[in-house]
């Protein structure tokens, strides 16, 4: 996972660097200014973005965020001193992560990045799983696979396809030696009920 630390303060990001760093297994990048973000961005491509609000440039961290989600996918988590509705109304409009309040601690940011990081880390393995069951699936078993998920039995799946009952347990043995399942105690429509939001995208 790649993190972009936006902050002007170095001790400060500094900090919030060695925090992530010790809980976190990321890569990450400190931008100490505007420019440094505007040249970072497009390189880094981070999947998460801390960014102070308060910066001592022409932008505040909100309407910076503003300007790179235009052209960049990542999930923020602002981290500020200003507690103002007005200020925390316009962050929320740009639906972050999360929303730390300064002075910060190890406890505080730990609280604040856990949840963040552990959904970015699900959905990147959920990504790595479908790719990985295009990869080792033909275009026969996933479709078969999908009509597991929907509880279909293999007499069901025979007639829907137009194959022999014969033929569609050769394929479930084959679905399962390459998803590395057991054949028995109905592994096969277990996996495939858990994984039944992959298996829809896929097939």
């Amino acid at each position: 996972m790649r993190i972009l630390i936006i902050e002007d303060e170095i001790i400060i990001a500094r900090f919030i660097e060695n925090q992530i760093k010790s809980n976190h297994p990321s890569e990450t990048r400190v931008a100490l200014s505007i420019s440094e973000v505007r040249q970072l961005i497009p390189e880094f491509c981070p999947h998460l973005v801390l960014c102070d609000i308060k910066l001592n440039d022409k932008l505040d961290g909100i309407e910076l965020i503003r300007q790179l989600k235009k052209t960049h996918a990542f999930e923020v988590v602002f981290i500020t001193s200003y507690q103002s509705m007005q200020t925390i109304n316009r962050a929320f409009e740009l639906k972050p992560a999360n929303y730390i309040i300064k002075p910060l601690d190890e406890s505080r940011l730990y609280a604040g990045l856990l949840p963040v990081v552990k959904q970015l880390q699900e959905k990147e393995a959920s990504s790595s799983s479908k790719a990985n069951m295009n990869d080792t699936l033909s275009p026969n078993e996933l479709t078969i696979l999908k009509l597991i998920s929907q509880k279909k039995t293999t007499k069901e799946i025979a007639a829907m396809i137009h194959l022999s009952p014969y033929t569609i347990k050769n394929y479930r043995h084959s679905i399962c030696r390459k998803l590395q399942l057991d054949e028995e105690n109905n592994a096969l429509l277990t996996w495939s009920l858990k994984n039944h939001h992959l298996i829809v995208s896929t097939a």
